[in-house]
This record gives C-alpha cells, structure tokens and sequence, in this order.
C-alpha cells in the first residue's frame, strides 16, 4: 500500500568539522531506506526509515493506521486537564493505547495549555487561541483553529474548527471568544469547565491578542455557573472547577459584561466547536497544515532543522501515519519544513499537518505482546518532554468512549 521511491544516488558526505551547509532547492530531501512493516496489532503497523541529503542523514519512525479497520480508533491523549503536561508514554499507558505521538504546540513554561482546537471522544475540549498568540514555527497558510482530525465517519482530514458559544442572561444574549485557552482575546469572555485543571485562571488574561508579554488586563471579572445558575461572583480564581459546573471569566469590556451576572441569576451558557468539513470530528488536535492534496504548502521554511512530529492522511482519509524525525543527534541532524513535507510526499502522504518539534517529538507503540508502550524515537532532550495532549491509536475494542480522561496531571 505504502508505494516508495527510493533516492538513486546519496548526496555528497559533509567534510568532518565543517558546519552542514544550508539546503538548497537541489538538496530535497529523499527517503533513501524504508524498513519493511512490523505489525503491532490489526490495522497498526511501525516502519524505521532514513533519509539523507547534503546535511546528514536523519533516522524516523512511523506508524501506519488502517481506519477501515473496525476495531482501530484514534483519540486525543492527555495528561488528565488542559492546562497540563505529562509524558506520551504514561498517557498512552494509561488509557491501553498501542500508539503514540505528541501533539500541539503549547504554552511552555506558563499555563502549559495546548494552542489549538481538541476535541476527545466527540467533547470538545478547548478552542484556539488568537491568531497572534499561536506558538510554534510560522508556516504559510496556517491558522491556530487548524486541527488534524478523524471525524465520526471513520476519516482522516484536516480541518478548522472555529468556537460558537453565547451567554442567556436576564439582560440579554452575549457571546464569549473562548473556551478553556490559555489567552483569553482582548475584551473578551472565556468559558472555562472542569477540563481546564487547577492552574489560576487570571493568567488566561494577561498580553494581548498579538503579545504575550503586555501586561495582564487591569480589568478582570468572573462568574461560577452551577445547574444555569450563578453561585458565585468576582476576580479569577484557581483549582479544579466542580464536575457539572462552569466558569465565565471576562477582561477588559468582557468583564464588565461579566460584572452584570449576580448571585441567583439564570443562564444559559452554550458552546461548540464547528467544523468548517461539516464533518463532527470523533477526536481533533492542534497541527499547522504543510501539504495538501500531495503538493508541500508553498515558501515552507527551509533552513531550521530540528527533529519533527507530524501526522498525515491518505486521499481517501481511511489511512493516517504518525511520524516523527530525530534530530540534534551525532547520527540525526534533523529536518526543515519543507524537507518533511517532501519525505510525507514520497510516502503517499496526501494531506499533513505539522506537530510540535524539537525536545517534545515523541513516538512510542506497544510491541505485540508487550504490556506497555515504549518509546522508539530519540528525543532531543534528556529525557522526553513534557507535553500537553498527543494523539493515540486503540485497537481491539468497539468504542473508545470506554477509556477515561488521562493520567494524573503535572503541572
């Protein structure tokens, strides 16, 4: 199923000591070295590749899944919260998957939330923050509401998911511009649920729409909402919101809007997240578009190397592959852009997104047999990063809506 070329002449070694040179339009690069397919269960299967050109070689794996399988699903992983970081290997343990990738890029070092749209078992989760706020490498043509998706018709596609999301109240409808994200836009209301975790959600207010570093909204409201009733009013707290309750948390004009609701209101507080296929995504993770359609996205960044992650589909959507790239390695030196839209091309990849990079790229699968998953790339860090959400492939059972949340959080 898998049609490879394979590359007919390696390009030219690098001199020892000398800096790898920076690619050119001649370097492409080209899979020189497929392994043949170890089956991980029915519908899964791990290939080891390489490829080379004038900078080195770089050594990847790749999962393959089958979806016209019935019995393979794929889901969103986390860590137990949305505003969390855990390792792939313990969140795929945890809910019995067979395989793993990291996924979104995400708000290191602060609320640890992911940037994009997720959505597990059909809920959603969270919507994507503005535009000016996304994290990750610039990649032409992309947009925080992009997501890499499989929906309830059993396909693989990529997709936007854009929030729709209001507020009844007793002086009227108004709408809110978030859901559990970690940048709440300017005078904006954001709806935060149990999903979101413990971290403070004052922080959701701070920067603007295009600068994470201006200074945190000198006006800030919030309402707790328990059965469409508000039970409690004031600045933005922190810890896990009650399981069947719901948090509007409002800055700038949006918290005046909040300071309207008082104990004892009635409301009712709707969101979803649309999709612009039409299609319900049975699960959606945050991922910058780098082909369509077999054609690499136009001006991909084609300098910086660094391992990668990314997730594909085939034309038809009822195959997907998880692939990552070591890099930074003595025997890795990693991708560009637009070298890995070029390898996913060679594989019959039609459409791909790119997932976080660099220290987070993690892929791990249980082997037949074997109790747990291990991970099989070689992360660049010391140890696998800590990550907000990945994507995980089940396999042998009827529904994945029978797997809980995650891991136990770590912040």
């Amino acid at each position: 199923m898998l049609a490879v070329v394979l590359a007919a002449a390696l390009a030219l070694a690098v001199p020892a000591g000398d800096p790898p040179p920076s690619p050119t339009p001649e370097d492409e690069r080209a899979l020189a070295e497929l392994h043949p397919a170890r089956a991980l269960a029915p519908g899964v299967t791990h290939r080891e590749l390489r490829t080379t050109a004038a900078a080195g070689q770089v050594l990847g794996d790749v999962v393959e899944v089958d979806l016209t399988d019935p019995s393979v699903h794929a889901d969103l992983l986390t860590p137990g919260a949305v505003a969390a970081t855990g390792p792939i290997a313990e969140m795929a343990n945890a809910t019995d998957a067979m395989a793993a990738v990291n996924g979104d890029f995400f708000d290191i070092g602060a609320t640890s939330a992911p940037t994009g749209p997720a959505v597990m078992d059909g809920r959603a989760l969270k919507a994507a923050v503005p535009q000016g706020r996304r994290m990750g490498p610039a990649v032409p043509g992309a947009v925080t509401e992009h997501v890499f998706t499989v929906g309830t018709d059993r396909v693989a596609r990529i997709d936007r998911l854009r929030l729709e999301a209001q507020v009844e109240a007793p002086a009227g409808t108004f709408p809110v511009v978030a859901l559990n994200q970690y940048a709440v836009p300017v005078d904006g209301i954001g709806i935060f649920t149990p999903e979101w975790g413990e971290v403070e959600r004052g922080r959701t207010l701070c920067g603007t729409d295009a600068d994470r570093n201006a200074p945190c909204a000198a006006e800030q409201a919030e309402v707790q909402v328990r059965d469409s009733t508000v039970v409690r009013a004031g600045a933005p707290g922190a810890g896990r919101i009650p399981d069947g309750e719901l948090v509007l948390t409002g800055r700038d004009e949006g918290a005046a809007t909040v300071r309207t609701l008082e104990v004892g209101d009635h409301v009712e507080v709707s969101y979803e997240l649309v999709p612009e296929s039409g299609e319900a995504p049975e699960f959606a993770v945050g991922g910058s578009p780098i082909m369509y359609d077999g054609t690499p996205v136009a001006d991909l960044d084609d300098r910086e190397r660094a391992p990668r992650s990314a997730a594909g589909t085939s034309a038809d959507g009822r195959h997907l592959w998880l692939l990552t790239l070591d890099g930074r390695q003595s025997d890795s030196v990693g991708a560009t852009l637009r070298e890995l839209a070029t390898l996913l091309r060679e594989m019959d990849v039609d459409d791909a997104v790119n997932l976080d990079g660099g220290g987070s790229s993690t892929l791990a699968f249980r082997s037949s047999g074997a109790g747990e998953v291990t991970v099989v790339n070689d992360p660049s860090g010391s140890s696998p990063r800590l990550v907000p959400n990945g994507i995980g492939i089940y396999s042998g059972r009827a529904s994945v809506g029978e797997r809980a949340m995650g891991a136990a959080p770590e912040r």
